[in-house]
Parts: C-alpha cells; sequence; structure tokens
C-alpha cells in the first residue's frame, strides 16, 4: 500500500487576496486631492474670481486655520499629477484653476461646526421670542412652534 501524502500550505501562509476588480470609469475630476494626513482635511480655497485675486478669501481662511499644502508635502505619487503655483506668495503651493489646496486640522472643523450650531440655535430661540412676545397680547395665541419636516416623493398620502 502506497502512502498518500497531501502538501498543504500552513494557514498563516495563505493568501486571501481577493482577485483586484477594475474601477469603473468615471469623469475626471479636475477636483480630485490625494488623501488628507490623519487627523487633517483638505479643502479648496478661492484664490481668484474672474481673473481677479481674491485676497480677503484666503486670508479669511488662514485666520480660520487652514494652512496651504505645498507640492512637496504631498505623497510622492502624487507629486507629480498635481499642478502648483509656479511663481509669486504662493509658489509652490497646490493649485487648479484660482483655486488653492488649504488643510485643516480635524479638531478645528469640529469646534467651528459646534460655534455655528450654536448659532443657530440661538437665531432660532430668537425669533421664537419675539414671535411669543409679539403675540402676547393677541386674541389669537400662537403655540409653541414644533420644528420638524417631511418629504414625501409623490403618489398618494396614506390616509
Amino acid at each position: 500500500m502506497s502512502k498518500i501524502t497531501i502538501d498543504r500550505a500552513e494557514r498563516g501562509e495563505e493568501s486571501r487576496d481577493k482577485a483586484v476588480r477594475r474601477k469603473p470609469w468615471t469623469p475626471p475630476s479636475r477636483l480630485d486631492t490625494p488623501p488628507a494626513p490623519e487627523g487633517y482635511k483638505y479643502h479648496w480655497i478661492r484664490a481668484e474670481v474672474n481673473g481677479f485675486q481674491d485676497k480677503q478669501n484666503v486670508y479669511s481662511r488662514l485666520r480660520e486655520g487652514y494652512e496651504l499644502v505645498r507640492i512637496d508635502e504631498l505623497p510622492a505619487a502624487y507629486q507629480g499629477m498635481m499642478p502648483s503655483v509656479e511663481d509669486g506668495k504662493h509658489a509652490g503651493v497646490v493649485a487648479v484653476g484660482g483655486l488653492l489646496l488649504g488643510k485643516i486640522p480635524l479638531e478645528t472643523v469640529g469646534e467651528r461646526n459646534q460655534h455655528y450650531r450654536q448659532r443657530a440655535r440661538e437665531q432660532l430661540e430668537a425669533v421664537d421670542n419675539e414671535m411669543m412676545r409679539e403675540n402676547a397680547h393677541s386674541t389669537m395665541r400662537i403655540q409653541n412652534p414644533e420644528r420638524s419636516s417631511r418629504t414625501t416623493f409623490g403618489g398618494r398620502q396614506a390616509e
């Protein structure tokens, strides 16, 4: 009787690589960016409108916490692909069609969003208070407003 041997690879040696699927074609975008560094978010900043410099917008974004991204900060694979400003004050900064690439810490983004959410809440409360104050002596009472929305997509509504 002959002995049957089975050549088995160790479990750790097995590869579970999936067959790489081809990505479907999509129209190219001039505003694609490489992945942002960990803890940061990329954002395109308007630097030019109709051929005129928009310095005010750039400076306000810098004051908000954005930093301009230089071409040499990008991973090597992207350095040859991304266009940059060749001369002037922003030489070396990644730019496309009047837009400069900026990065901002995610922590700053969260703080800014919280600030604007709070301002919106305060404005709604002010409108509600003003409405209730104006209505205080009226014979037609307005109840506290309900803040909700409902969206329907055609068809009949349930009865």
